[in-house]
Parts: C-alpha cells; structure tokens; sequence
C-alpha cells in the first residue's frame, strides 16, 4: 500500500482519484498531479446549502467557489470524468452537531440524497505555478502537509455562517515572498495574493512551530511567512456554527480535478 504523504507516483488526476479510491493514496495530495486544480470540499444538505453560498460569495477570499454540485450529485462533472465525490478524496472529515465526528476513506455509507457539494479553490492549485517559475515550496520539500493556522481576521456573517480565517504559511526569502505574490496574484480562484506577510502575532497566531491544521515546517531566521487564505476556513466555520451533518475533506487532502491551472490563472 502506497500511503506516502508525497507520492510523486499519481502524475495525473485520474491516477490520484482511483489511488485514493483504492485507498492507495491516505496522504496529503500536494505535489500531486502538477497543472491541474485541486478543491477543498463541503457537503452540506440542501437546506444550509444557498446560506453557505451566500457566505461564500461574501467571503472570496477562502471561500472561491468553483463548482456547486446538485443535490445527491456524486459526480459533478465540471470537475473530471468518472469521479466520485463519496470516494475519490484520501480522507474525509464527517461533522456532526459542529463536533468533528469521524475521519475516514470514503463516505458512501454515510452519504444522503440531500447532500449538496461546494468545490472551492485550494492554494495547492498555484504551487506548480511557483516551483515552474524557480520558487520552493518548503512542505512540497520537506514531505509534509502544508502548515494551517486559525486566526484573528474576522470573516463576513452571511447566510447563517460567521467565523474566522483560517490560512496556510509559506516561507521564503524576501526575493522569493515578492514573486510569490506577483505569482499567487494572477489565481484568484484558487485564493489569490496572500492576506499578511511577516509578523504572526498581527492575524492572531501565537507560534509557528504549532499549526492548528497540517505540519509544522522549517522557517529560517532570514525568512519572511507568508499568508494565504485557506480553505479549510469553511471546516472551522461549521464547528463554530454547530451545523448539524456535514462532510469535508481532511485539511491537506484534496479532490484532484480534471480543470487545468490554466483555466483559473489570469493569464
């Protein structure tokens, strides 16, 4: 069994969804399939489903929507051919009354008629377009997930949901953090230009080496942190909002879709 959290073995998406249905893919899936997006997903039922997409369209930032499924829709084919939603992800969350409930390989068992998934933009989409372009990526080096962290940037209520951003961090050099967010800038889709650089206490985060979500990575001392917007946002908001059934994927673990980058770069 291939569990490895960076695999380089699934070049395409194709080759990630079926290794995640096989349950040979149980890691993370950055680094995977270079030149195609990656989502985050919520499943939510029908009934909270047109609130989320109002907070969603509140808050572009970590909620970009990409595709929105119809009830009970296990493929959803904006997103690839022969897909299961149910399936094709390496790990899955399930949420229960706002408490995080279960972790599993699949939710077939579990799924419902009613259930309405919402594909967002995830910030492992650009990295491809930052190693292309001579710019590491420290957890695609180091083997990791991506470092994740809860902050204090208040995010828009609307639609019954409130909260605040969650987003990943990314070191580098200054020369690199400038091109990174001329890099970034151009996939507003995929959560665009970062939301802060530098000094973590400013967005609320006590300490780097402690992420809420993913691994912690090496930050040099001549390195700059930089902030992206998460889309594990929408993960922290049902919990706080105690919605009563949901699915998401495990942070890190991600849809891998058919849509290339480039359909989602400003070019």
């Amino acid at each position: 069994m291939v569990s490895s959290t960076f695999s380089r073995s699934f070049s395409t998406p194709a080759e990630a969804r079926q290794a995640a249905r096989d349950g040979l893919l149980t890691g993370s899936t950055a680094g995977l399939a270079s030149g195609y997006v990656q989502v985050n997903l919520v499943i939510l039922p029908e009934e909270q489903a047109n609130g989320f997409l109002r907070f969603c369209q509140a808050n572009p930032k970590p909620c970009p929507v990409l595709a929105v499924s119809e009830p009970g829709d296990r493929q959803c084919a904006l997103l690839g051919k022969d897909l299961d939603i149910a399936r094709d992800v390496p790990s899955y969350r399930v949420y229960r009354n706002g408490q995080l409930a279960d972790t599993r390989n699949e939710v077939s068992d579990v799924w419902r008629d009613d259930l309405v998934t919402f594909a967002l933009g995830c910030s492992f989409s650009f990295e491809h377009a930052l190693i292309q372009n001579g710019v590491p990526v420290r957890h695609i080096d180091e083997g990791r997930n991506v470092s994740m962290y809860k902050t204090s940037l208040a995010l828009q209520p609307a639609g019954g949901f409130s909260g605040h951003m969650v987003v990943s961090m990314r070191p580098f050099l200054a020369e690199a953090a400038i091109r990174a967010v001329q890099i970034t800038t151009r996939f507003p889709q995929t959560h665009g230009a970062p939301v802060h650089l530098g000094d973590p206490a400013l967005i609320g985060i006590e300490d780097l080496d402690f992420p809420d979500y993913g691994d912690s990575v090496s930050v040099g001392r001549d390195e700059i942190p930089v902030f992206w917007a998460c889309g594990v946002t929408p993960q922290q908001v049902l919990m706080d909002s105690g919605i009563e059934f949901a699915i998401t994927h495990t942070p890190g673990h991600m849809l891998v879709t058919d849509i290339p980058e480039s359909q989602v770069a400003l070019l």
